[in-house]
């Protein structure tokens, strides 16, 4: 057995593992509905916040060190909050669950808004732009304009919410007389990016923000292509019905932005700041 294939068959089997991981932390949220802890609970005992290991320019590790959008704005968090804040670094994979079902209190993360996340968990005020794009291998000459995308393999992170936003980037291809090819799931966009590179993939498909950053750093290897969803906004994520968490993690947002500090962080982190964001986001999928 060639190298290649190992490799493919590791690269699936932990694939799968993570996702049958995903789904036991998934039944409890079918038994019945969790408590979230009160903020009397979290002054006393801390805010215990799960953030991802690999979502740039949001959240990664650098020199061994947290760093990214949100990681700064939880630096500000700590002076801010008159309690303890407790960070957990993770893969993105079980973190909206951990939150959903107790373990975390909430995840500060770029967590896009869905009505399917709305039915367990509650979202801060939004902060950023989540269209999402398609990038494809710069050198890739067959591929100029959304319907060229038709049959082609795409990918995109396992868990993600652009999973259900497909739809949209079919419909469009409809239109031309085309559809969606085949769907990659990974557990991490690296992931996905390394396999298109490689050629293994023909496309992939993230939020603006994130494409832009991957080529800013390479940009001989690849290129943001077309907006295949309509409007999309990410935000933090709480428990369900947790009204005195999502208060006060929207007074830090307000505040921050208020200061001047948001917009600073989002044109370092962005290349862009967002002014007219919503404060409310109501998602049509």
């Amino acid at each position: 057995m060639s190298k290649s294939s190992n490799a493919s068959r590791t690269s699936f089997s932990r694939r799968l593992l993570l996702g049958l991981v995903a789904a036991l932390f998934v039944v409890p949220m079918l038994v019945g509905k969790v408590q979230a802890a009160s903020m009397d609970e979290i002054k006393k005992r801390g805010l215990i916040v799960a953030t991802e290991d690999d979502f740039r320019p949001f959240e990664f590790i650098k020199d061994g060190k947290p760093t990214g959008f949100d990681n700064e704005l939880i630096e500000d968090l700590k002076k801010y909050a008159p309690f303890e804040i407790k960070q957990q670094i993770l893969p993105w994979t079980g973190i909206l669950a951990g939150v959903s079902t107790g373990k975390y209190d909430v995840a500060i993360t770029a967590a896009i808004i869905t009505k399917e996340r709305k039915k367990s968990l509650d979202f801060t005020s939004p902060i950023a732009d989540a269209t999402h794009y398609y990038v494809k291998r710069k050198d890739d000459k067959s591929i100029s304009a959304i319907k060229d995308l038709n049959g082609k393999i795409v990918g995109v992170q396992a868990g993600s919410a652009l999973l259900a936003r497909l739809t949209e980037l079919n419909g469009m291809l409809e239109k031309e007389g085309g559809k969606l090819g085949k769907i990659v799931e990974y557990t991490s966009y690296p992931e996905a990016y390394q396999d298109l590179a490689l050629g293994r993939v023909d496309y992939v498909v993230n939020t603006i923000i994130n494409i832009k950053t991957l080529v800013a750093e390479k940009p001989a290897v690849f290129e943001v292509g077309q907006a295949v969803s309509g409007p999309s906004f990410p935000a933090w994520a709480v428990a369900k019905d947790n009204a005195e968490l999502v208060e006060f993690l929207n007074g830090f947002i307000a505040k921050e932005k208020e200061n001047g500090r948001f917009a600073e962080l989002q044109r370092k982190w962005f290349g862009e700041s967002f002014p007219n964001l919503p404060v409310k986001f109501e998602p049509e999928f």
